[in-house]
């Protein structure tokens, strides 16, 4: 799932500033111009990467839902960058 959102991020133009995928959630602080929503970006990740994750992997028996519907998507204007990152440093799951 990592190198899909990475591609996707590249596709549009994209800089992932930090990514954790983890067992039921992923954490993604992506830079970019200002000219698109925070719900377009969820909508555009969430999609074309459930698209690429289920044409390689056929193994899921016809289950093709890979998100859940609910997301949160937000803006970092009003903390820095090293706050986001220590957020998703400190979330990441322990290793087992």
């Amino acid at each position: 799932m990592e190198s899909i959102l990475h591609e996707i991020a590249d596709e549009k133009g994209w800089d992932i500033q930090n990514l954790t995928v983890q067992s039921d959630h992923v954490h993604l602080f992506v830079s970019s111009p200002p000219k698109h929503s925070p719900s377009l970006f969820a909508n555009w990740f969430k999609s074309i990467s459930s698209r690429k994750y289920n044409d390689h992997h056929t193994d899921r028996d016809g289950e093709k839902i890979l998100w859940a519907r609910s997301y949160y998507a937000g803006t970092a204007g009003h903390v820095s960058t090293e706050t986001i990152e220590n957020y998703i440093h400190r979330h990441k799951e322990p290793k087992a």
